[in-house]
């Protein structure tokens, strides 16, 4: 159930810091909002890190997997990309298409077991809750 929460409260969040990166830029530019957004982000994290007593961050060249550590260029296209969407199509279609993305790629890595995630059976029935989902964006787009 706490799972189920945070998920949905992630989704709230990225719902209201993607408006709120659209307005910025509105007033600046895309990448001045786009470092402003990983800036901050950075901040909040040095300060969690203090509150929470300074791990060594050696520990990062231990990742098996160095290009897992490309989170955070992930994140700043991600900014981007959510930025551009919701100045070109509103908040309500723009969230939606992000997380039908989210729901296929997910469904794809899960399947054929990329970024060392445990393979998943193929199930047509998930992939047509992906179908689904597609139908409701056009229903509510029209």
């Amino acid at each position: 159930m706490l799972g189920i929460l945070i998920a949905l409260l992630s989704g709230a969040l990225m719902s209201v810091q993607g408006i709120f990166n659209t307005e910025i830029t509105k007033n600046t530019s895309l990448w001045i909002s786009t470092g402003w957004v990983q800036l901050s982000a950075f901040a909040v994290c040095l300060i969690m890190w203090a509150v929470k007593g300074f791990e060594s961050p050696a520990a990062l060249f231990q990742v098996e997997y160095k290009y897992m550590l490309l989170g955070g260029v992930l994140g700043t296209f991600i900014t981007v990309t959510v930025i551009k969407s919701i100045a070109a199509l509103g908040p309500a279609k723009s969230a939606m298409l992000i997380v039908i993305a989210q729901i296929f790629i997910s469904y794809m890595i899960e399947v054929f077991g990329f970024f060392q995630v445990e393979p998943q059976a193929f199930s047509l029935r998930k992939l047509a809750g992906v179908a689904v989902a597609v139908i409701g964006i056009i229903i509510f787009s029209k």
